[in-house]
């Protein structure tokens, strides 16, 4: 293998856009997670004989192959449903992608100009901690878009026991120094040596399970018998009026039969399309019937007024509790326009309905429902473990809405299942997934899922869920844990290389 690096570097850059390419796989809805760790190896040892810039280069080559097959479906939303002409919509998602390459890149070469040369400290020590900062960074800078993240593709395999410890970046610095024992055991020079890395590796992933065998919560009440109304309204029909009495009626045809069963019943985000107050008499009479049925509706709805011209992408509670929840991490270009002058011919070109929403505040009143006090999240924003964090440690239980109809039968709303599954898994509470079209779900504190529909169909997920208490060391206290152990192992791969710098001078 070194010699195809010394004398085909050209096949060494095709080898690293491969891996790229193929890490989508190790993500819902393939999850052949062993990958996560098997490909970031091989773009390791593509920087081994590499100069900085040629390493920038595979670095870059291997976020253009994972990105390009990952979120790929960006085109689709903004192409069928954002009537952006093909050329635009496919510039603009290469735009996206090209940025999120650029994290590699930038690792690539940072760990060959200033890291240690090829060798355990590079593996081990610079190169995971780097890696796993640079993604950090990704999830809030420019408003945050941490998909793809190494850490969810283990959801389903050992490493991911480590989230409620860590969270999803602390598994992802285990995965990827699991790519490093790696890359160490396939570079050993003799067996005792590649003894020795398997058994730092199979280490690793035994740690994890055991951390994974920690109880950090425990159940608090009796279960919640919960219903999910996927209402599957196609994206394209969503927004006309002409059928917004027939969306109305779809949802309170399916949920009617669930009273005198479910304690809430949660419809997906955006299930009425159109603003609150537009609405009143329907939400009223709906209400009204709930409290007769002792039933709580979770209900996702648009608010404001044009008099005020602020609108909010919202959550109503009717029935035994009332609430309203706004929003607060909006989707860039989704949601709101960021950069407004700068990228105002963004909107000459896609037009996306409710694509103009004000977020909410972050401290918002504390929303019950099943007679358990509930976290809340819409879409984007369990993306963001510190989005969820806010509602602990009062709340028992947390509720996601979504709209994955933008991205038709593509990755997205898998990967997006996943996404959700880690947040419960990080904060020990079980979670309700409400999508209009699919992937709806039950999960367990555990991530576990309890209970899922089919896509594209109009359907009721039903299942109960446990309230829990308790904080999860991730819950406590977030990512900064982990953020200062990435930096201070980035400080000692520094030290690390200018040791070795020494030592050859001396």
């Amino acid at each position: 293998m070194d010699a195809i690096q010394a004398r085909r570097p050209l096949i060494t850059d095709l080898l690293a856009l491969a891996a790229g390419a193929l890490l989508p796989l190790a993500f819902a809805p393939f999850g052949y997670w062993p990958l996560a760790i098997l490909l970031p190896a091989v773009l390791l040892w593509s920087w081994d004989r590499a100069t900085p810039r040629r390493a920038a280069v595979r670095g870059g080559l291997f976020g253009l192959g994972a990105y390009g097959f990952g979120i790929y479906w960006i085109f689709i939303s903004l192409h069928e449903y954002g009537n952006a002409p093909a050329p635009f919509a496919a510039l603009a998602t290469f735009a996206v992608v090209s940025v999120m390459a650029l994290y590699p890149t930038v690792l690539g070469w940072l760990v060959v100009r200033w890291g240690p040369p090829p060798g355990p400290a590079r593996w081990l020590v610079l190169a995971p901690a780097l890696w796993t900062l640079l993604d950090w960074v990704r999830s809030w800078l420019f408003t945050g878009f941490p998909w793809l993240a190494p850490g969810y593709s283990q959801t389903d395999a050992p490493l991911g026991q480590l989230a409620p410890t860590l969270g999803v970046f602390g598994v992802g610095w285990a995965v990827l120094l699991g790519a490093g024992l790696l890359r160490a055991l396939l570079h050993g020079p003799h067996w005792r040596a590649r003894l020795g890395w398997t058994g730092l590796l199979a280490a690793l992933w035994l740690g994890a399970w055991g951390l994974g065998q920690i109880s950090w919560v425990e159940s608090t009440g009796p279960p919640l018998r919960v219903a999910i109304v996927q209402g599957n309204i196609s994206q394209d029909q969503k927004w006309e009026p002409n059928i917004l009495d027939d969306t109305l009626q779809r949802y309170v045809d399916l949920s009617l039969p669930e009273h005198g069963w479910a304690d809430v019943i949660v419809w997906p985000e955006t299930a009425i399309p159109a603003f609150l107050d537009q609405v009143r008499p329907f939400v009223a009479a709906l209400a009204e019937e709930a409290q007769r049925a002792r039933v709580d509706y979770i209900i996702g709805i648009p608010t404001g007024s044009w008099e005020t011209g602020v609108f909010h992408n919202s959550l109503i509670g009717v029935g035994r509790s009332s609430g309203l929840y706004h929003k607060r991490r909006l989707l860039p270009f989704g949601e709101y326009l960021p950069l407004r002058p700068l990228f105002l011919f963004f909107r000459d070109w896609v037009d996306i309905p409710m694509a103009d929403f004000t977020p909410g505040g972050r401290e918002q009143p504390p929303f019950r429902a099943g007679g358990q006090p509930v976290g809340l999240s819409i879409c984007f924003e369990a993306v963001f473990g510190s989005e969820i964090r806010l509602a602990l440690p009062e709340a028992t239980w947390l509720i996601n809405v979504s709209n994955d109809a933008w991205f038709q039968d593509s990755t997205a709303p898998h990967q997006h299942l996943q996404i959700a599954r880690m947040r419960a898994l990080e904060v020990g509470r079980p979670m309700v997934r409400a999508t209009n079209t699919g992937v709806s779900a039950l999960l367990d504190e555990r991530g576990e899922v309890q209970a899922r529909g089919p896509q594209f169909q109009a359907t009721v997920v039903r299942g109960e869920v446990r309230p829990m208490r308790g904080l999860t060391p991730y819950a406590r206290f977030g990512d900064w844990p982990m953020v200062g152990l990435v930096l201070g192992l980035c400080g000692l791969g520094l030290f690390l290389n200018r040791r070795t710098i020494t030592h050859r001078h001396d």
